[in-house]
């Protein structure tokens, strides 16, 4: 055998132990929304491979689809909202949040130009994407705060994606919605009405987060441990990055318009805790919404539904506080 050759099959060797011993996690999201924007930069500036991970990032259409994924055991954590992970988890489910990315509602109250106070929704249609999903559980919260009873006062139905509920309302079939921004800026440019920024309640409500499950904590803790310090300095990145910031979001949006992403910016980074520590209080406003119509959401422990002890420990480490250097 040459000397050549006898390298070749080295450097192969050598190429083949280090793919084995790469650590791989698997990643899901669902959404073009900048609630996901810490997963994006996260796969942008190669954050995990820092760490020696190697992250398999898919996007998937809906949160029920990322749910089975996860539960199926095809991926180690996914970007989901609190309903699906109360749902799951009153099902009997282990899913656990592990970070939170969302803390409030970040949605506002568009209406046809006709309407012009809030008052004006009483007897109308609202539409949200589908009933029971997290826009719905955002414009019955708004209106309830705004002392409007949804089920009574007023009728919210299935209107489906951004688009469908533009064409509804252009067709007087809804006359309002709820939405986040960057679509609140297209919504004003289709001469849509801004009625309400729902943010501006402060409604406690993980309005997305990382889900995983107790039994991928407990076997990969480490793994999620690097997990969640890439996800932290993502979301740093996100805060104190602006201009490329709005780059990887209009990228992942496929918006190019200045004023939309500036916005969306603004909303969003407002709404990131520094620590994305997870905590039960918005996953209690959810179940107090919940207890009068199903038991066990009435019993249930929401501080069981979060498992804050991996951010808790990379703090311990003062990663947040060198990052935002306090």
């Amino acid at each position: 055998m040459t000397i050549k050759l006898c390298s070749a099959l080295l450097v192969l060797i050598l190429q083949t132990a280090d793919s084995f011993a790469q650590e791989r996690i698997r990643i899901a999201w669902a959404g073009a929304s900048p609630a996901n924007a810490a997963i994006w930069v996260l796969q942008e500036k190669k954050l995990m491979q820092k760490y020696g991970v190697e992250p398999e990032i898919i996007s998937i259409s809906a949160s029920p689809i990322v749910l089975q994924t996860l539960l199926a055991g095809e991926i180690d954590v996914s970007a989901i909202s609190v309903t699906t992970l109360v749902s799951s988890r009153l099902a009997g489910a282990d899913t656990v949040m592990i970070l939170g990315m969302v803390r409030t509602f970040v949605d506002h109250i568009l209406a046809q130009q006709s309407i012009t106070s809030v008052d004006q929704l009483r007897g109308k249609i609202g539409g949200v994407n589908r009933i029971g999903s997290t826009s719905d559980m955002g414009l019955r919260f708004a209106l309830r705060k705004l002392n409007i009873d949804p089920e009574k006062d007023a009728k919210i139905i299935t209107a489906g994606g951004n688009p469908e509920r533009f064409a509804a309302l252009t067709k007087g079939v809804i006359n309002f919605t709820i939405m986040p921004e960057p679509f609140v800026y297209q919504a004003l440019q289709l001469g849509f009405r801004h009625l309400f920024d729902i943010g501006s309640l402060k409604i406690p409500f993980w309005w997305n987060a990382v889900l995983s499950r107790e039994a991928i904590v407990k076997a990969k803790r480490p793994l999620l441990l690097k997990f969640t310090r890439a996800m932290i300095e993502a979301n740093h990145f996100n805060k104190t990055h602006k201009e490329e910031a709005k780059a990887i979001w209009g990228k992942y949006l496929r918006i190019t318009d200045p004023t939309a992403l500036e916005r969306a910016w603004q909303t969003y980074t407002a709404a990131y805790p520094d620590n994305l520590l997870p905590t039960p209080e918005g996953v209690k406003t959810l179940l107090d919404d919940m207890a009068p119509r199903d038991p066990k959401a009435a019993s249930a422990d929401p501080r069981r539904y979060v498992d804050a002890s991996l951010v808790q420990e990379v703090e311990a480490t003062g990663f947040v506080k060198q990052l935002y250097k306090r």
